[in-house]
């Protein structure tokens, strides 16, 4: 491919008088990161037709996360075609007017594109512009992953969870080019953790089944100053069914909601004095049958008074330091009644071999009555979160609303306490 000056030429208009065309063609110009191409710049009448060239400029872009726009003055634009040196479409969205297009994602480094724009003037007449050039190949790039599994079963308060290989300072630029497609319409937002994760969650619970495909358009974007992202990421996963536990501290019950009806009003005991289960909207993050709980793990060693090394059963974990809903065969008589445990849920045997076996990796779990506040980041804490500081911590401040054709960004808007979940805090 030959990289030169952009050329426009110009298809047949309408012939007016004495075979000439009536009128001056519409004018485009095609703006790509820090290149700018207008035609025409000369006019040569030849049967009604329009030839017409534009000024040569520097063919490299150095600004791919910039995209593509193309404008038309005295006109409209009849078509748009980017395609890469490879020959993959640039996909773009045509204004309503039909007087602007852009691409809707950045652009490849290192990647040559040819783009063609046809337009018809006021009067009829029909040009067509076409452009090539080159993106710049950086320096320094960055990647993203996530934990998600293809084709996976989450719990209805899944959040999706991104992680990137360098720190992220142009985070508005970086959170517009992830998208979210979902089989049943949810509004969410997504959330910092850090400067190098993004989480997404809704306002509140999935619908249950609900199918997403997540894509992160990050080739091109420009995450911090001179640093593009390399590659783009997709994944997809299933929303299973609604199962929701909210477990009391104070009544030694917990209910649990199965496909929106309550199962059960299940006897239970939390922390013992000093070792009290903390409150927090949590989601379930591991599970294990039979899990070793060893009290070495965090310090009281065999001798020590309070050791314990044993298997669990049924075990399914909610905090990052420990505290499961799991079997307790030893604690029945206490269930309902007393809190005696060293920190986790117990649950009598028959009760957490069901809940166990309906559990899936993102199901929430809150703790409420504890004298105990729960931690920020001990565990998926997203839920943590009200709305109105989830969207604080966007770099948009836009909530996302999302549906099978894809996601958009919109202006928040305001939710009525008592929306369910409602968050212990933050």
């Amino acid at each position: 491919m030959a990289l030169a000056g952009l050329l426009v030429a110009g298809c047949r208009g309408l012939p007016g008088h004495g075979g000439a065309a009536a009128g001056p063609p519409a004018t485009v110009t095609i703006t790509t990161g820090n290149l700018t191409f207008t035609s025409p710049v000369r006019v040569t009448r030849r049967d009604g037709a329009v030839v017409t060239r534009s000024a040569a400029g520097a063919l490299v872009d150095r600004r791919p996360d910039l995209g593509i726009e193309v404008r038309v003055t005295g006109g409209r634009l009849v078509r748009v075609t980017a395609v890469s040196g490879t020959g993959r479409a640039v996909p773009g969205t045509l204004a309503a007017g039909r007087t602007d297009w852009h691409a809707n994602w950045a652009l490849a480094p290192a990647q040559a594109y040819h783009v063609t724009a046809t337009a018809v003037s006021r009067h009829g007449r029909t040009s067509v512009t076409l452009g090539s050039f080159r993106t710049l190949t950086p320096r320094r790039t960055f990647s993203a992953a996530t934990s998600l599994g293809a084709g996976q079963v989450y719990g209805v308060g899944m959040p999706i969870m991104v992680t990137f290989s360098h720190a992220i300072t142009r985070r508005a630029e970086v959170e517009r080019a992830l998208q979210v497609r979902s089989s049943k319409p949810v509004t969410g937002a997504w959330y910092w953790m850090s400067d190098s994760q993004v989480w997404f969650r809704p306002r509140t619970y999935w619908p249950a089944q609900t199918r997403v495909r997540f894509e992160a358009h990050l080739k091109g974007i420009q995450g911090a100053p001179g640093v593009y992202g390399n590659a783009n990421l997709t994944q997809h996963f299933r929303i299973g069914s609604s199962l929701v536990a909210v477990a009391s501290a104070a009544t030694h019950y917990m209910k649990v909601w199965w496909h929106g009806h309550l199962k059960g009003d299940w006897p239970i005991s939390t922390g013992q004095p000093g070792d009290d289960t903390p409150d927090g909207h949590y989601l379930s993050f591991s599970m294990g049958n039979p899990v070793d709980m060893n009290s070495a793990t965090y310090g009281v060693m065999p001798g020590d008074p309070g050791y314990y090394n044993v298997l669990v059963y049924d075990s399914v974990k909610f905090t990052y330091s420990g505290d499961y809903v799991h079997s307790a065969p030893w604690s029945v008589a206490e269930q309902g009644l007393a809190n005696v445990s060293h920190g986790c849920v117990n649950v009598a045997p028959g009760n957490a071999a069901w809940y166990y076996g309906h559990s899936v990796l993102g199901d929430p779990i809150t703790i409420v009555g504890s004298p105990l506040r729960g931690t920020w980041g001990d565990g998926w804490t997203i839920w943590f979160r009200s709305w109105h500081k989830l969207l604080a911590g966007s770099a948009t401040h836009e909530m996302v609303v999302a549906g099978p054709r894809g996601s958009r960004f919109t202006a928040a808007q305001p939710v009525h306490r008592g929306a369910l979940p409602l968050p212990l805090s933050g």
